[in-house]
């Protein structure tokens, strides 16, 4: 598996796409945290990232208070909101933005379950898109997640490779609208996969002196060293056995691996190992002696020092905290969108 695979695997994505937008200028939403719209379309989760296809029109995104975030979009481009926060989408940005929650409250009551449909807007030029809503566990300690812009867009019809992307949105909202047995199996994936394609075209156009984790991926050299770290994290690599094994000499790859990534290959390997372990904790019942022992720790005391150095808590105290009533844990954050 691959070290964005890996990383996204771990993070426990989830989700459904069910809403259809229709504004006209001018127009201007707020999302907005709606703990009822979360309960009543995706698994409770800690934060819930969305993507918005701008299928006719065009249209402004940014984050609130941020006017160097501000994005123009146009029909075929995918917005993608990695961290779970408010943001505002209008025809404009110099309007006072409208609680998307607002107008959509009126729905749980009518129709529950379903999809949901927002018309809104000054009666001018149209502009159309179909939302998706990913719920996924805390972002800030997930690489991927973290190393991704507040708010990125990326460029669907001008891609011969994702003509599909369009349709397959289109069809989840069938799905969502027509709902069968199954359909939550086929809307988490679908938004699943959609989700890592957005990821995975955002890494293809990076800049060539673009720095940090997804840099790292793309790199021929690190981003092989990266697979191998995940798709073994209890090995007890070391640098030597990497360098080698990606075709550098140690110190040319100790010096790329950092230089892209901000830490040395051991360092992200500890890190790397007690992510898998906080996850395994908050969502597994393994002993804890058992989950050192996955991630590749000798002692259970050795894993208890290096995970309260790295959380804060002691991995009982992990547990605790993030366990899960029916397997749940209860939903902090929603981007109710437009």
């Amino acid at each position: 598996m691959d070290a964005v695979s890996d990383v996204l695997r771990v993070v426990r994505l989830g989700g459904a796409v069910y809403l259809h937008a229709e504004m006209t200028a001018p127009w201007c939403l707020l999302g907005q945290t709606d703990g009822a719209l979360c309960s009543m379309y995706l698994p409770r989760s800690e934060r819930v990232v969305s993507y918005h296809l701008v299928t006719e029109g065009t249209c402004w995104a940014q984050i609130p208070g941020r006017e160097d975030s501000a994005i123009c979009l146009n029909a075929g481009d995918l917005l993608v909101v990695p961290q779970g926060e408010a943001h505002v989408m209008g025809s404009t940005l110099d309007i006072d933005p409208v609680p998307a929650g607002e107008l959509l409250a009126t729905q749980l009551n009518s129709k529950p379950g379903d999809i949901m449909r927002l018309t809104h807007g000054g009666g001018g030029a149209p502009t159309r898109l179909l939302c998706g809503f990913l719920a996924c566990d805390d972002t800030t300690t997930n690489p991927v997640l973290a190393s991704l812009p507040r708010l990125f867009k990326v460029d669907v019809r001008h891609d011969a490779q994702s003509a599909w992307l369009e349709s397959s949105l289109r069809f989840a909202a069938l799905e969502a609208a027509e709902w069968q047995a199954g359909s939550t199996m086929i809307l988490s994936r679908l938004s699943e996969l959609l989700f890592v394609w957005a990821v995975r075209r955002y890494i293809d156009v990076l800049p060539a002196d673009q720095k940090g984790w997804l840099a790292g991926v793309r790199d021929r050299f690190v981003g092989r060293a990266l697979t191998m770290l995940h798709a073994a994290p209890a090995r007890c690599w070391t640098v030597d056995e990497l360098a080698r094994e990606v075709g550098l000499s140690r110190s040319a790859f100790a010096q790329r691996f950092n230089d892209l990534l901000g830490k040395p290959p051991m360092q992200y390997l500890s890190y790397w190992r007690l992510n898998v372990a906080a996850q395994e904790l908050a969502h597994g019942s393994k002993p804890v002696a058992a989950i050192a022992e996955q991630v590749g720790y000798e002692s259970e005391s050795a894993f208890h020092r290096a995970f309260k150095r790295e959380f804060g808590v002691p991995p009982a105290g992990w547990r605790k905290r993030h366990s899960r009533a029916g397997g749940d844990v209860q939903a902090v954050a929603f981007d109710g969108q437009a």
